[in-house]
């Protein structure tokens, strides 16, 4: 394992445009779900063992299998009923290729992928394991949606920063179980549903004035 090699993978001032999306978090705050501190930690706690797993599940096997990419792009098209979180998907995938190409020599990889298998496409190139792409992924799904709540919410940013240290074994424990697919068939890997993202999705994406992407 390099360490160093994750950290710059997993690192939230990557140029890959994460900070222009909420995780679905702005819809869930205008909906008034999501209020406080407390809210948060529900809301990222949520994410983690529903799309967070499937996210770090994907990245796994697309960092233990290059050539497949294109079927493990097609299972998280299956998996992503939201329109609009496709297509947010696959923004934050092609942003993330483009940083990676700065990086490390990637190979082509067909359509603009959803960003959990362009991060295993981006842990494969920089010499990683399934175990580090699984890590990356579900560190990501936390602290994207954290830092936009201290925007959206006017948090204390040191409160979340907190917050997200406590959810740190959260995030080993599903990218350790994410990690242990990553050698299922595309069927078999996690296919957990968050069908309050996928509904605020649609509805965010319809929105004249926000402040995230999604």
């Amino acid at each position: 394992m390099s360490l160093a090699t994750l950290l710059v993978l997993a690192d939230g001032r990557l140029p890959a445009g994460g900070h222009a999306h909420s995780g679905g978090l702005e819809a869930q705050v205008s909906a008034g779900r999501v209020r406080d501190l407390d809210d948060v930690a529900a809301f990222l706690r949520g994410k983690l063992a529903t799309s967070g797993l499937v996210a770090a599940a994907f990245a796994a096997a697309a960092c233990r299998r290059p050539g497949r990419w294109a079927e493990l792009d097609g299972g998280l098209d299956a998996r992503t009923p939201s329109p609009a979180l496709r297509k947010a998907s696959r923004a934050q995938g092609r942003a993330l290729l483009r940083a990676g190409r700065a990086m490390w020599a990637l190979p082509p990889i067909g359509r603009e992928p959803h960003q959990p298998t362009a991060l295993g496409v981006l842990a494969h190139a920089a010499g990683l394991g399934p175990e580090e792409a699984a890590v990356a992924a579900a560190h990501g799904t936390t602290t994207g949606a954290a830092s936009a709540a201290v925007r959206l919410l006017a948090l204390d940013p040191y409160a979340v920063h907190a917050l997200l240290a406590r959810l740190a074994p959260a995030c080993d424990r599903i990218a350790g179980e994410a990690a242990r697919h990553a050698d299922d068939a595309v069927n078999d890997l996690p296919a957990a549903g968050a069908p309050l993202l996928d509904i605020g999705a649609e509805h965010h994406a319809t929105w004249e004035v926000r402040l995230f992407a999604s």
